[in-house]
This record gives structure tokens, C-alpha cells and sequence, in this order.
């Protein structure tokens, strides 16, 4: 594996750096930081991280990020907070792993406390979130459940909101994905579990939410490269994602005079557990991310300063644009 991006860079819009800080308040004492002469060069983002071939691995719905090859790097070790979202409370869904994880991880060593929701069966990963939330000395609420259940997506928001004092960033990231070669093998039990899951779940959960969000709130929804350039295997998943960019920008109308923002990621192909339990074909897996002019997929991380940006004040002025991370390919 090439070396770690530098966490500083991988920010879209930062405040000073340590060397450069330090050099100014050593001003007046006529001291000059030996970092403030350092020359600092951003790593090459094509070498990075991991690029195919990968190992060809399969795990059951929903899969765990603690058993893939290689794991995906949620920033756990590189992601340096600002105070950027200090006594802010977020809930998010799908936050064990992948991106949600990612943005939960930024969030709390960004200064917020943080609820996040994912499914029994990922509690592995889960238990890892939380500590690394209160390692950042943030509070965590694990809210695990099925939010294909609307009672229960009204439950969890009443529950995140009332843990955390509050609710004032929502992120709708949790998704299911399945690939096929053919519409025929779509059942229609598949088809309504991507709906439910992907749209009904971020209308309800968004739905509730209103009794809490005030003026000065964010809502970021994940749609995908997916929304504007489908893949012939993912149709239906493709579908949601187009419903969830249209949706965020009809609503980022609706609430902006109330002054909550409504904004979407549409990533590209990032390295999480839905690809390796069946968001790819069998013996796709392995050149994932090659088509891209990167030449690999994206790790998780490397969308934790999207999330952020878009969650803080630094984009009081940017609402209902979708914003993409995909290596070089296509955009919104």
C-alpha cells in the first residue's frame, strides 16, 4: 500500500495549519517554527491507496468492513478535526462502515456528538464506531434497527434527538445494492427492499426529523455516480439514487427559506462492504475501480471532508447541488 494521504489536504476548506499557526503566534516572541519552513507536497492521489486487482471476496448481506481485503480506511487513523462542528449533534444512517462511517468518524473529532443507525447483523463494525466517537471525546448513541420499518425510522430519529439533546445534521446514507445481468432477475422483493431501503427510509427518517431541525440545519443524502450515469447491473439501485439527487434538490427549495440546507454526495465507486455482498457481480470485484482515470475505486475517507464541508457553515451558500467524488469520470 503507497503512503496515507495527508489528512489536511484531503479537507476541502480547512483553517491554518499547525506549522503555519504556530509560526503566528510565536510572532511576537520572534520565534519561527521550524514546520512554517517545511515545504509540505500533497501525495499523489492515483497512488494513494489500493488499486487492482483485488482478492475476489463475497460476504453475506450486509458484509463487514472488518473482514475485507484490504479493509477500507475510514480516516480512523488519518483524520485530523478542526473544531469545525463543535456542539453540533448528527444522526446518520448506515455509519458502521463505508462512507457513513467515514463521515461520522470526521464528524465527532470535528466537535460533534454523534447517533448513528446500522443493521444487527453489523455490530462488529459498529462497536468499532462508537469507540472511536468517544475516543474523540464525543458522545456516540448506537441505534441499531431496520429502517424499512417506518415506525421504527420515526423511533430513531425521536431517539437520536433525544440522546443527543437535539438533532441539527442528518445524513440519509444507509443503501442497498444488488447487482444483475438482467431486469428478469430482479424479484419484486428485491426491487421493493431497494426502494424501502434507499428512499422510503430517507423520506420518513427526513420526515420526522422536521419536528427538530431548526434554522442553521443540514441535511446531506447519499445518491451515486449512479444517479446521472447508471450501470446496466444496477437498475433498480440506480433508480433510488436519481430519486435521491431529485428529491434533495426539491427540498433544499422548500426549506431554504427556513434555513435548513439540503444537499447530496453522488460518489463513484468507493471501496465498502456493498460491493462484496452483492453490489457487484461474481469476478467483478477484483478490477473494481479500474475504469476510473484514478485507476482504483475511492476509500471512505477520502469523502469524510465532503460530508463535513457540507454539513458546517464554511457552505452557508451552497444547497440542493449534488457534489461528486469519482475519480475523474462523468459528474453531476
Amino acid at each position: 500500500m503507497s503512503e496515507r494521504p495527508d489528512p489536511s489536504r484531503r479537507l476541502l476548506i480547512g483553517g491554518l495549519t499547525t506549522g503555519v499557526a504556530a509560526a503566528l503566534g510565536g510572532a511576537g516572541l520572534g520565534v519561527r517554527s521550524a514546520a512554517a519552513d517545511t515545504p509540505t507536497v500533497a501525495p499523489n492521489p492515483a497512488a494513494s491507496y489500493p488499486k487492482p486487482p483485488f482478492q475476489d471476496q463475497q460476504q453475506p448481506w450486509p458484509g463487514l468492513a472488518a473482514r475485507m481485503n484490504p479493509r477500507p480506511d475510514h480516516g480512523e487513523i488519518s483524520y485530523k478535526g478542526s473544531g469545525r462542528l463543535a456542539g453540533r449533534k448528527a444522526l446518520l444512517t448506515g455509519a458502521d462502515s463505508g462512507i457513513g462511517r467515514a463521515a461520522a468518524i470526521a464528524f465527532a473529532r470535528e466537535g460533534a456528538d454523534v447517533a448513528f443507525n446500522y443493521l444487527a447483523e453489523e455490530e462488529e463494525d459498529a462497536r468499532e464506531v462508537v469507540d472511536l466517537i468517544r475516543k474523540a471525546g464525543r458522545k456516540a448513541v448506537p441505534l441499531p434497527g431496520d429502517i424499512r420499518d417506518k415506525a421504527f425510522c420515526r423511533k430513531l430519529v425521536d431517539d437520536a434527538a433525544r440522546e443527543l439533546g437535539g438533532l441539527d445534521i442528518l445524513v440519509n446514507n444507509a443503501a442497498y445494492q444488488k447487482a444483475a445481468k438482467s431486469i428478469t432477475e430482479i424479484s419484486d422483493e428485491e426491487f421493493d427492499r431497494t426502494f424501502q431501503t434507499n428512499v422510503y427510509a430517507m423520506f420518513w427518517i427526513t420526515k420526522a426529523a422536521m419536528a427538530h431541525l431548526k434554522a442553521g440545519a443540514a441535511i446531506i443524502n447519499t445518491a451515486s455516480v449512479n444517479a446521472y450515469e447508471p450501470s446496466e447491473t444496477l437498475i433498480d439501485y440506480a433508480a433510488t439514487k436519481a430519486v435521491i439527487a431529485n428529491f434533495s434538490k426539491g427540498l433544499a427549495k422548500q426549506l431554504a427559506p427556513k434555513g435548513i440546507r439540503v444537499n447530496a454526495v453522488a460518489p463513484g465507486p468507493f471501496w465498502t462492504p456493498l460491493q462484496v455482498s452483492g453490489g457487484k457481480l461474481p469476478g467483478s470485484l477484483p478490477q473494481f475501480g479500474a475504469e476510473t482515470p484514478m485507476g482504483r475505486p475511492g476509500q471512505p475517507a477520502e469523502l469524510a471532508g465532503i460530508y463535513v464541508l457540507l454539513a458546517s457553515n464554511e457552505a452557508s451558500y451552497s444547497t440542493g447541488q449534488v457534489f461528486a467524488a469519482v475519480g475523474g469520470r462523468g459528474g453531476p
